[in-house]
């Protein structure tokens, strides 16, 4: 007899196909009724009664997970690289396991912090924004496709209202140091890449393995050397109890003032009014942020009014790809469950 799932994600064909072997499948959740428009009271009662339970960004709290196991549920999975979204009190209660898929979206968000820095220290968001409010521009064409000949194409003349000058016209990464806060998943493909543009990488993270860090070209150090020595600072840290606002003022103030800050994690890591500051007095030079305290971000905010700083709202980790990525892995852990075999990848629930 075939078992039971619910599946509110979505696993590609090829594995799904594996799986059907073993289970009758009930599709729940946002896989059901799109992104979004899942409420966890229609989650629960959509997937109760299931003894594999595999989750998006759907929301199931203590009650929830109470009902599930009461009904039955053996195996519970979240498709996400940090499970936050369910309760691990009431799973370890359970005497149940929790499967997630760290590094789903790593290299979506490993190659979006490398764009993050270039775009911060070379000034491309400024640059693009004001070109389009009209900044710098020329006189209206007659005939924009009409080229003048002119063999050596310039913006100038180069004065006071240049845009190199109103902009500036920062650094290549090349040569540069970057220093990373958390070698983790995102961490370390972001150093794989840096190293290929001809940046020397530094890393701090004092629960990592030095061995793993240096098997990656990447030079392991204290927080003070990766302070001082760094042109750019890559944020990767957790949010826990203990590192909750530690990117701070003794941070900004042990930075170079020519620094750049990149935050692509989460922006609970970095004390708010330290952060706003240190940019506000140019003890650090600028800053990428792509997650806020508060998403999203108040119009009010005076990160927006600063043209050191490059914003996105909070889409590092968003590709078409990485669905595919993490169904790969929460595939396997189903499958792996279903074969009693040992799953690869299970959350600490402390």
């Amino acid at each position: 007899m075939k078992k039971k799932l619910a599946l509110c994600t979505p696993i590609p064909e090829k594995k799904l196909n594996l799986i059907k072997e073993y289970c009758d499948i009930t599709i729940c959740g946002e896989l059901k009724h799109g992104k979004g428009n899942a409420a966890e009271e229609q989650t629960k009662n959509e997937c109760m009664g299931n003894e594999l339970i595999v989750l998006g960004d759907e929301y199931a709290g203590a009650d929830t997970i109470k009902a599930w196991a009461n009904a039955g549920m053996k195996f519970i999975g979240v498709a996400k690289g940090t499970p936050v979204t369910v309760d691990h009190g009431a799973i370890k209660e359970a005497a149940l396991e929790l499967s997630y898929t760290p590094g789903r979206n790593a290299v979506a968000v490993a190659e979006f912090t490398i764009g993050l820095m270039i775009a911060s220290t070379r000034n491309l968001a400024v640059s693009s924004t004001g070109l389009h409010l009209g900044e710098h521009l020329g006189e209206n064409s007659e005939d924009v496709y009409q080229i003048p000949d002119i063999k050596n194409v310039v913006w100038g003349p180069l004065d006071e209202n240049h845009p190199f000058t109103d902009y500036g016209i920062g650094f290549e990464l090349y040569g540069r140091t970057l220093g990373i806060a958390g070698y983790g998943a995102i961490g370390s493909e972001v150093a794989k890449r840096a190293i290929a543009l001809g940046m020397e990488v530094i890393a701090y993270d004092p629960y990592c393995p030095e061995e793993r860090i240096k098997a990656d070209g990447v030079i392991p150090v204290d927080l003070e050397t990766m302070l001082g020595q760094s042109d750019i600072i890559s944020i990767h840290l957790p949010v826990l109890p203990s590192t909750t606002a530690i990117v701070n003022k003794d941070w900004f103030s042990k930075m170079k003032p020519t620094a750049y800050v990149v935050n692509t994690a989460r922006a609970a890591v970095i004390h708010q009014q330290d952060f706003v500051e240190a940019l506000q007095n140019k003890v650090i030079a600028g800053a990428a942020v792509d997650v806020y305290w508060q998403e999203p971000i108040p119009a009010n905010h005076p990160l927006l009014s600063m043209r050191n700083v490059t914003l996105t709202p909070h889409m590092a980790g968003l590709t078409v790809d990485v669905d595919r990525w993490s169904g790969e892995i929460m595939g396997d852990e189903v499958l792996a469950y279903l074969k009693g075999e040992k799953r690869k990848h299970l959350w600490k629930l402390g």
